[in-house]
């Protein structure tokens, strides 16, 4: 448009230093921040799907909601790390395979109940509304862990049950996080 004797201001992101900065950001970095990020997708979507459609997780799919919660958060806070060294990067990789490993363990047993038959099917407890009745600030938490489904009730999602959408997410997670510390090991040192 010089034409006119105009010029029209370019509104750059990049060269004010926010993706600047993205792109220096270590890898690992990256993805450790992906899995937050993924972690709290999983968060939000299991709880608009209790909330906003009205399914009733179990006390399974509550363990595995708050075990992919807790990756997440892990994940958060261990990605300022200084990941440059090793044991960051170790110390991040654990920090997030405990709880998601935890929460496809969980998967996979929500799995085997579920593919018994109903007479056979064991309760899953009391809801961790009882459980937890007492604890301090259980106002504040009571929403994330409230439910009283049946754990052998199959509930589906595009077609596919619940468990196997956690267990896809858990393993997306811990192959992020080992996947990128081997890399980060082979090929950035």
């Amino acid at each position: 448009m010089r034409e006119y004797g105009f010029t029209f201001p370019t509104l750059s992101v990049y060269n004010s230093g926010y993706l600047k900065g993205a792109a220096r950001m270590n890898v690992y970095r990256k993805i450790l921040l992906s899995v937050a990020a993924l972690a709290a997708f999983c968060t939000a979507f299991s709880l608009w799907m209790q909330y906003g459609f009205g399914f009733d997780p179990c006390v399974m799919c509550i363990v595995q909601r708050m075990a992919i919660l807790f990756a997440g958060l892990a994940a958060f806070v261990l990605a300022w790390l200084p990941q440059r060294r090793m044991w960051a990067r170790l110390a991040a990789a654990v920090g997030v395979s405990i709880p998601a490993a935890w929460a496809a363990w969980t998967a996979v047993q929500q799995l085997h109940l579920q593919s018994l038959p109903p007479a056979q099917q064991p309760s899953c407890g009391a809801p961790w509304t009882f459980r937890l009745q007492n604890a301090p600030l259980f106002d504040w938490y009571e929403p994330l862990i409230r439910g009283f489904g049946q754990c052998g009730v199959i509930e589906k999602f595009l077609g596919v049950p619940f468990p196997w959408w956690s267990l896809l997410a858990c393993t997306a997670m811990l192959a992020a996080v080992w996947g990128g510390l081997w890399y980060n090991r082979r090929f950035e040192q």
